[in-house]
């Protein structure tokens, strides 16, 4: 998958993030989510190397990506430390001032990157996400019941890794294939990749340490912006699935209007896995909101 995107690494503090890239124009990073990997961009990313120097990284924790150990607090998943991963990958390759399309996990690292270097994010897009700290704090039953996941994986160690690591296929299989388009949705190579990638040795170990971050120091930081009034500056698309959760169970517009100057957004007749189940339609999007050209 991905044959004409060319693979390189970084290591930022001992860390080693696996990487693709491919194209020519302007830089565009791509953040995926959990439990995936960069391979979920498959269906979108060589279009969008068209127009742009397209950037494919793995989360630490994800893919071929390193897993360090969490440390206290998990701090070695926050979505800070996790944005200076991608900040570093993308200083590496010479950009200073790049722009960002990111989903899921990957959505909430990108957050995190472009309120905390604003000079270095031109323009973000995020998928199928509203801000973590809202989440967390309007949680329904409905929203517990479908993302049963974020509060399996905070619980404390070792169980949530014993049961992960015990069958990780069965568990990617689990958390993807009961979402709205079922596993139907995805390419059997990029599913066999994601299957591959978490079965690699401490995949449990990132997955949980980035969940615990989300639900610890990373709210943290979430409510220190919004008590300081802190709002992204950058121009801000959010779209998601008109038969995912996030939509169902919470008022997207409205939440990232409060997090924002310059927010713009839609849902799509899709679920969770915008990239995997409505490519075309995020494509129409991407071009619009990055290049200001309709396709």
């Amino acid at each position: 998958m991905l044959s004409d995107f060319s693979s390189f690494q970084v290591v930022r503090n001992g860390v080693r993030l696996q990487a693709r890239a491919a194209g020519q124009g302007a830089p565009l990073l791509l953040l995926h989510g959990h439990p995936q990997t960069h391979a979920m961009w498959h269906r979108v990313a060589p279009q969008l190397a068209q127009r742009f120097q397209v950037v494919l990284m793995d989360l630490r924790g994800y893919g071929d990506s390193d897993r360090p150990e969490p440390g206290e607090g998990s701090a070695a998943y926050a979505k800070r430390e996790m944005a200076l991963d991608a900040l570093a990958l993308m200083q590496s390759l010479g950009h200073a001032r790049f722009q960002v399309l990111a989903h899921d996990r990957g959505a909430r690292v990108a957050h995190r990157l472009a309120a905390d270097h604003p000079l270095a994010v031109q323009r973000l897009m995020l998928l199928d996400i509203a801000p973590t700290l809202a989440m967390y704090e309007q949680a329904s039953t409905a929203f517990a019941t479908a993302y049963w996941h974020w509060f399996f994986l905070i619980q404390p160690p070792p169980l949530p890794e014993a049961l992960i690591a015990s069958d990780p296929v069965r568990y990617v299989r689990s958390v993807m294939g009961k979402r709205h388009a079922g596993l139907q949705a995805f390419d059997p190579a990029a599913l066999a990749e994601y299957e591959r990638c978490a079965q690699l040795e401490g995949t449990a170990r990132g997955i949980c340490g980035d969940y615990r971050a989300s639900a610890g120091i990373d709210l943290a930081n979430d409510r220190a912006d919004v008590q300081a009034g802190h709002k992204l500056p950058q121009p801000l698309r959010v779209l998601w699935g008109q038969h995912g959760t996030v939509g169902q169970c919470f008022d997207v517009p409205a939440l990232w209007r409060e997090r924002a100057h310059d927010f713009s957004g839609q849902s799509l007749p899709c679920g969770h896995y915008i990239a995997e189940e409505a490519p075309e339609l995020l494509l129409r999007q991407a071009f619009d909101f990055f290049t200001g050209v309709e396709t």
